[in-house]
């Protein structure tokens, strides 16, 4: 179908996804229109991911188009920031340097399980935007998605045993070391330089508690608010069966026929809700090098707090 403006096509991600859409044709002049801005906000709520082909593809286009949606912020880590443009986040890969992971035989550079960004934080990022600058040879796809598509598929039996749950989380940037993300046969070979820096600090960063499930504000479906990668478990159930409900849950959240895998193009740009919207890295061969900028989009859900010695802060009545 065309767009309000007539000037750029919206279609699906892919016939019988339930969530995403296809921007094409968009270019950095439309982005002055405040109707048009409003329209790719309003598409991005219900959709939840939208990718961005044929069309302006520049570092201002990137910066310009990621403000339609939220006000941008520099990611928590100075390690991974750009060194021209700190509101930029560098994701690379080098045969000499990035994280090698042998996962289930074969070596991949910079893999990630799915998961939710910042989910160890208790202000979640509200999106992002990512974009290629080298694109490897082979492998190299990024995945999404939906939570909300993922709920809908629960069993009513297992929402109501989730309903006024939480799903406690940890940092740690060592992938192969996430309990919940299907990872008994993933093994990290090589730490990044950048990740090193990240873990040897992991300890001044407190476990973080989320609700398993929350209301989209504006449209009132209901999210499967968890991600399997960094989650250590239940805080109301710590035992083998609350463990045991969370492996079932994540089950839900990394169901391959929800996923759709982006297999990244020079030009394209691809944005998601990181509030309703899980992703993951399919890693790449560690002979080739691959290079992406992402921008982080500011927002706050309130609803993550911290852990103390006492718990969670004061103010988070569970």
């Amino acid at each position: 179908m065309a767009s309000v403006a007539s000037r750029y096509e919206v279609a699906p991600l892919r016939d019988g996804l339930p969530f995403g859409a296809t921007v094409s044709g968009l270019t950095l002049d439309m982005l002055k229109d405040e109707s048009t801005r409003k329209a790719l906000y309003d598409l991005w709520i219900d959709k939840g991911v939208l990718y961005f082909r044929d069309g302006d593809s520049s570092d201002d286009m990137h910066m310009e188009l990621s403000a339609c949606f939220g006000p941008l912020e520099e990611h928590l880590f100075p390690s991974v920031r750009s060194e021209t443009n700190p509101a930029l986040t560098k994701i690379k890969f080098f045969p000499e340097d990035g994280s090698l992971y042998d996962v289930r035989g074969e070596p991949r550079g910079s893999w990630l399980p799915w998961h939710s960004d910042l989910v160890y934080s208790a202000s979640i990022n509200r999106g992002g935007i990512l974009r290629p600058d080298q694109i490897p040879p082979r492998f190299g796809k990024t995945g999404y998605l939906c939570q909300i598509a993922a709920y809908e598929r629960l069993p009513q039996s297992l929402r109501d045993r989730i309903e006024g749950k939480h799903v406690v989380y940890e940092i740690t940037i060592d992938h192969g070391d996430h309990t919940f993300a299907d990872t008994d046969e993933v093994t990290c070979l090589r730490m990044a330089a950048s990740g090193e820096a990240i873990q040897k600090n992991k300890f001044t960063y407190p476990r973080v508690v989320h609700p398993m499930v929350y209301t989209q504000e504006k449209t009132g479906r209901k999210v499967l608010n968890v991600s399997p990668g960094f989650a250590l478990g239940i805080y109301e159930d710590g035992s083998w069966a609350g463990d045991a409900l969370l492996h079932e849950v994540c089950k839900y959240c990394m169901d391959p026929e929800l996923a759709y895998f982006h297999d990244w193009q020079m030009g394209d740009m691809v944005l998601w809700d990181n509030w309703r919207v899980l992703h993951c890295a399919e890693g790449t061969h560690p002979e080739d090098t691959r290079v992406m900028y992402r921008t982080t989009i500011s927002g706050d859900y309130a609803m993550g707090r911290p852990i103390g010695i006492d718990g969670p802060t004061a103010d988070y009545d569970i």
